[in-house]
């Protein structure tokens, strides 16, 4: 501190020490305010963290399904489709399985079959069909799902390509038969051993009338592998407008379709190009000048 004197009158005056000492001490209060901020607002992101990480999964959803009954050599066949979405992001539903019953007028159960179901692959969706035979014409047909498995995915949502469909074809054979016809591709380097085609047919409206499915084996990239299938028991339905085709891998493990994303996806093209490049460029506009002060 200095002094001085002013009319007889000591006065004293905060000098640079006294100055330094009142900054640090505001400085050294700020300091903590800020960590102890910096310390909750961590605190509520790990929270929040933790909490994503116990969150449980969604189930699977079942976006539409439908039954027809047509009459066999050997009884009644019984054939369903379906169509179940994961919304789940980062988790493959696994070891899913359908039980169909059906049942007759009386109210007698006259067929049951429990049917494993293939991998949901995240963010995807899995379309299957089935049949089966009863003794007795079923009036109610209805299908119960059992809850998938979850495992989380080793790869990101956009590694799992679709397999490509080509040639694709519809033929209706009478009788509510129809014939489709295509060809499937292995977008991955690595060959897939065992391939899934279904084909689900709708009619004028989008709605699902029935579908059937295939098995492709030995797929490798770069050489598509033809398929045929028969969907059957049609009679009653409305003329097919539409046929959707689609190709998964096989079992009830997501593991053959993760093999398949970790040798990596094909290149979009590799071909060189063959058309002469343009004599004269095509030249674009130019953005004018901006000549703002």
């Amino acid at each position: 501190m200095r002094g001085a004197r002013v009319g007889g009158v000591a006065c004293y005056r905060p000098g640079y020490d006294g100055l330094v000492t009142h900054r640090s001490r505001y400085t050294t209060a700020l300091a903590l305010a800020l960590g102890l901020a910096a310390s909750a607002l961590l605190a509520g992101c790990g929270g929040d963290e933790s909490e994503q990480k116990r969150a449980e999964p969604k189930p699977l959803v079942v976006k539409e399904q439908t039954s027809s009954v047509s009459q066999g050599t050997g009884g009644y066949v019984v054939t369903w489709a379906g169509v179940l979405v994961n919304p789940n992001r980062w988790l493959f539903g696994e070891n899913v399985a359908a039980t169909v019953v059906g049942r007759d007028a009386s109210g007698k159960e006259v067929v049951r079959m429990e049917q494993p179901l293939d991998a949901v692959p995240p963010s995807g969706a899995l379309k299957f069909t089935g049949q089966a035979t009863a003794s007795a014409r079923p009036v109610d047909v209805r299908l119960t799902y059992r809850p998938a498995v979850w495992r989380k995915a080793s790869r990101i949502p956009s590694a799992y390509v679709p397999f490509p469909i080509s040639s694709a074809g519809t033929e209706k054979l009478g009788n509510g038969s129809y014939l489709v016809t295509g060809a499937v591709a292995n977008p991955f380097q690595r060959a897939a051993t065992s391939l899934v085609v279904t084909a689900l047919l709708r009619d004028k409206a989008g709605k699902l009338i029935g579908g059937a499915s295939t098995y492709v084996d030995d797929v490798h990239a770069g050489a598509p592998r033809r398929f045929v299938l028969t969907v059957d028991g049609l009679s009653g339905a409305g003329p097919v407008a539409r046929t959707d085709i689609t190709a998964r891998t096989w079992g009830s493990s997501g593991r053959p379709y993760e093999e398949l994303a970790m040798s990596g996806a094909l290149p979009a093209s590799t071909a060189k190009p063959r058309t002469p490049p343009f004599a004269r460029d095509r030249g674009y506009q130019a953005m004018p000048l901006d000549r703002r002060p």
